[in-house]
C-alpha cells in the first residue's frame, strides 16, 4: 500500500516541478526559446506560441477521431436510447463530485464543496447510483473544478496553449491539474477494481465524444483557431467562476464614447 501511494504523489510533484516556470511565466519563456523572426514573418499569438507543434498534434488527433473515435460514437449515439444515454452521462459526472469537493475545498470556496457533497449524496442515494441527475431537479446544480482552477485560484498562470496527443486542448497549468486530479487526489474512481476502471473510462471517453456530435456544427472557419478559442474562453469562464474579466467583444473606441458620454 505504501508503494502505491508513493506512485500517486510521486507523479504530480515531478509535472508540478517540471512545469512550474511555465504556471507563472509562461508566454515569456515560450517567447524566450522563438528564434528571431523574419521582417515579414505572420505575428505569433502570444497565447499559442507553439502553434507549428499544436497544429501538429492537433491534425494528428483529428485523423486518430476520424477513423475510430468519431465512428464509434455515432454507432453508440445510433443505438443506444436516450434515457441510457443521459444515465451514462449522470453516472459518470456523480463519480466527478469528488474531486469538485476537494477543489472547492482548496479554493476555499464552502458553499461549492457543501452543493458538491450533497450532489453526490442525493444522486447516489436517490438517483440509482447516479444514473438519474436528482440533484439538479433540487435547485443543486453542478459547479465543476478541478486542480487546474485550484492553480489558477492561487494565481499560478495558464502558460501557453498546448495541444496534447490524443488529450486534446491543453496548458501546462491545466495539464498539471489533470494529471494531479488522477492521481493525487482522493476520487471515486478508486472504488472500482483495476480492469474496471479501463472499462469504465473507456465508456465515458465514447459518451462524451458522442455528446459532442451536435456540436460540431458550429465550427466554422479554421477548426484549429475555433477549438482554441473555444477552450480558453471556457477555462477562463469556469477559473472566474462566470465574471467576464476582459469583454472579448469590447473595444477601446466602444470605451471612449462611453467616457465621453459621461
Amino acid at each position: 500500500m505504501k508503494h502505491i501511494s508513493f506512485r500517486r504523489w510521486l507523479a504530480p510533484l515531478a509535472l508540478l516541478l517540471f512545469f512550474a516556470p511555465f504556471l507563472s511565466t509562461g508566454e515569456a519563456v515560450a517567447q524566450s526559446i522563438q528564434e528571431p523572426a523574419p521582417e515579414h514573418a505572420v505575428p505569433v499569438d502570444p497565447q499559442d506560441p507553439w502553434e507549428s507543434w499544436n497544429r501538429k498534434v492537433y491534425s494528428f488527433n483529428e485523423t486518430i477521431d476520424r477513423w475510430f473515435l468519431k465512428p464509434v460514437a455515432r454507432v453508440y449515439r445510433t443505438f443506444t436510447p436516450k434515457i441510457v444515454d443521459r444515465g451514462i452521462t449522470n453516472f459518470f459526472n456523480n463519480l466527478g463530485e469528488l474531486r469538485n469537493f476537494t477543489n472547492s475545498l482548496l479554493q476555499l470556496k464552502g458553499e461549492s464543496a457543501v452543493v458538491a457533497i450533497g450532489r453526490f449524496t442525493y444522486n447516489t442515494t436517490f438517483g440509482l447510483g447516479g444514473l438519474i441527475d436528482v440533484a439538479t431537479a433540487f435547485d443543486l446544480p453542478e459547479r465543476p473544478e478541478d486542480f487546474g482552477q485550484t492553480l489558477g485560484y492561487w494565481g499560478s498562470g495558464s502558460g501557453p496553449y498546448l495541444m496534447l496527443p490524443l488529450l486534446g486542448p491543453s496548458t501546462p497549468r491545466d495539464f498539471t491539474g489533470f494529471v494531479t486530479d488522477g492521481f493525487a487526489l482522493p476520487s471515486t474512481w478508486d472504488a472500482l477494481d483495476r480492469p474496471d476502471v479501463y472499462y469504465a473510462r473507456g465508456l465515458q471517453v465514447v459518451d462524451k465524444r458522442a455528446d459532442l456530435i451536435p456540436a460540431e456544427g458550429f465550427i466554422s472557419g479554421d477548426s484549429y483557431v475555433f477549438v482554441r478559442n473555444a477552450f480558453l474562453q471556457r477555462r477562463e469562464f469556469l477559473i472566474n467562476d462566470g465574471k467576464v474579466v476582459n469583454d472579448p467583444f469590447a473595444s477601446g473606441d466602444d470605451e471612449d464614447l462611453m467616457l465621453e458620454d459621461f
